[in-house]
């Protein structure tokens, strides 16, 4: 008996097998670097999990001896690299009690605690309070002397969990002032061994318990609380704050908002493969009726009350350039969009940003908007951030050549 595909598009898993042997990209193909750890070679999908183990492993191994001889600094980035790497091990299994995912986050979470023992400053584990006695697991990182400060609540993507960012051995939120709650929200990380599932409205109550309980920390200052978004996460970002309005500011970058579900028809398979998972779905036509036609930020963004930032690239396919313009002329707050120039999904080390990720930019971009300058209320700018040009701090606003409706290109 022929097992049925779980969705309709299952059966291009063989194309994906071909993409990643040829180009070493698990998706986003538009971009050239690997997806693989160095040295390492995956030839299917079902290699991903054995070669990100082995890579951590490596580092763990590197770790542990630079912490038994106290070379701090050493064991933090070998730790970085080790918890990155558990991390991308455990993502590509799909089944929350298997043996092998279950003993891989165990090590994720081994690693982060070690981490946590020679970082340069303080890394906290959080149990925010949800549904049903469960918890949304967070990791908070504070300023090294915990003084009162603003904190940006980092809402990870799809593919990402809360062990992503920041980075212990540069954290570039520390040298902008910030503190930083990493979280995963319903459908990442723990949240999945939890069965907290992507649907619904749980991750704008998931994510309004998160402020709830920043609000209450001493280090925390409660009206300078920032949420940034990645990729879905820029799809969560602006749900949240059209849910709650207590955030000081947002970020909706590494754009996924549009209203179309692009990602799930036209993209890489594996992203709705995923996603269903998440979910907690088994049938791709009930996925379709009861989440994904509801999965849109239409309705939603004027309700949005904190000045808003959105970031793009110009061909990015998980959300087309039309439908980001869309969801920028229906903002009604102090609004600012950047388009990468010849960008695409991912927004790191771009030629456009001087080689830098987009996270450099957004946190300055933040610490300016709450610490600096106060936007007016009728800021509008959108900003065509040129492959070799001078930034999105330079002389490059910009009007789209497109009407509402029409596609760019």
């Amino acid at each position: 008996m022929i097992r049925k595909l779980r969705t309709a598009r299952d059966n291009q898993q063989w194309m994906l097998d071909l993409a990643l042997n040829m180009r070493g990209r698990v998706q986003n193909f538009e971009r050239d670097d690997l997806e693989v750890p160095p040295g390492k070679r995956a030839r299917n999908y079902r290699m991903l999990p054995k070669v990100w183990r082995e890579a951590a492993e490596r580092h763990e191994a590197l770790a542990r001896r630079a912490h038994a001889k106290g070379a701090h600094a050493s064991a933090t980035a070998h730790y970085d690299h080790a918890v990155e790497a558990y991390r991308m091990a455990q993502h590509p299994i799909y089944f929350d009690n298997h043996p092998v995912k279950k003993q891989l986050v165990r090590k994720l979470n081994e690693m982060v605690d070690r981490r946590s023992e020679v970082a340069s400053y303080p890394i906290e584990r959080v149990e925010v309070p949800f549904d049903d006695g469960k918890t949304i697991s967070c990791l908070l990182h504070l300023l090294p002397d915990r003084r009162k400060a603003p904190c940006v609540i980092y809402v990870p993507g799809m593919d990402q969990t809360k062990e992503v960012f920041p980075k212990a051995a540069h954290n570039i939120a520390i040298e902008r002032g910030f503190h930083v709650l990493a979280m995963d929200g319903p459908g990442q990380g723990s949240s999945n061994l939890q069965k907290i599932r992507a649907i619904g409205d749980n991750y704008e109550r998931a994510g309004a318990a998160v402020i709830s309980y920043l609000q209450q920390r001493p280090e925390v200052d409660r009206r300078k609380i920032a949420i940034y978004g990645i990729s879905m996460g820029s799809y969560w970002s602006l749900r949240l704050s059209s849910y709650d309005h207590r955030a000081a500011c947002v970020v909706s970058s590494v754009a996924c908002f549009n209203p179309n579900n692009t990602i799930f028809t036209q993209s890489s398979p594996r992203f709705k493969q995923m996603f269903m998972y998440m979910a907690g779905y088994e049938d791709e036509e009930q996925f379709d009726e009861e989440v994904a036609n509801n999965m849109t930020v239409r309705g939603h963004l004027d309700k949005i009350t904190c000045p808003t930032l959105l970031v793009t690239g110009e061909f990015d396919p998980l959300c087309p350039l039309e439908d980001a313009v869309e969801a920028f002329e229906d903002l009604r707050v102090p609004k600012e969009m950047w388009v990468f120039e010849n960008q695409y999904h991912p927004l790191w080390s771009i030629a456009n940003l001087g080689g830098l990720d987009c996270h450099d930019y957004v946190l300055d971009w933040l610490q300016m908007t709450m610490m600096g300058r106060k936007l007016s209320r009728r800021h509008r700018r959108i900003a065509y951030i040129r492959e070799h040009g001078d930034g999105p701090f330079g002389d490059c606003s910009w009007t789209p050549p497109i009407r509402r409706g029409q596609a760019y290109f």
